[in-house]
């Protein structure tokens, strides 16, 4: 069937109730350094790829109130499973008490200062 829509993800937003701590937050999450001055409404964090990551505080003058979910909005890949919990767990990073393994996949779950859960896995 033909659409006009393309079959790519272009942008993940989240939103956030404070924007300049989620930015340094997802920046340190990233490695990478807060680049561009954080002003209300969003902050793009620089990613790699198509896809792109936008913090959203809500409209200007009003402050957002997210509503943080049951499950992951979304996954960050990384090679080493025990090296990436290791320093999120010593940076003091909120993330699951231990790491869920299978034989070719492993994840755990982080997250963010408004409780949304962000998925780390090698998968």
């Amino acid at each position: 069937m033909k659409t006009p829509i393309v079959n790519r993800m272009n942008t993940v937003f989240v939103h956030v109730a404070d924007l300049e701590k989620s930015a340094g937050w997802y920046c340190k999450l990233l490695g990478q350094k807060v680049t561009e001055p954080v002003e209300n409404p969003v902050y793009n964090v620089k990613m790699n790829g198509a896809t792109g990551l936008t913090l959203d505080a809500g409209p200007y003058g009003e402050r957002e109130r997210p509503q943080a979910g049951l499950y992951p909005l979304f996954n960050l890949h990384t090679e080493d499973i025990q090296e990436a919990y290791s320093w999120m767990e010593s940076e003091g990073f909120a993330v699951d008490p231990e790491i869920t393994r299978f034989d070719d996949f492993s994840f755990f779950n982080v997250k963010d200062p408004d409780g949304h859960i962000i998925m780390i896995c090698t998968g």
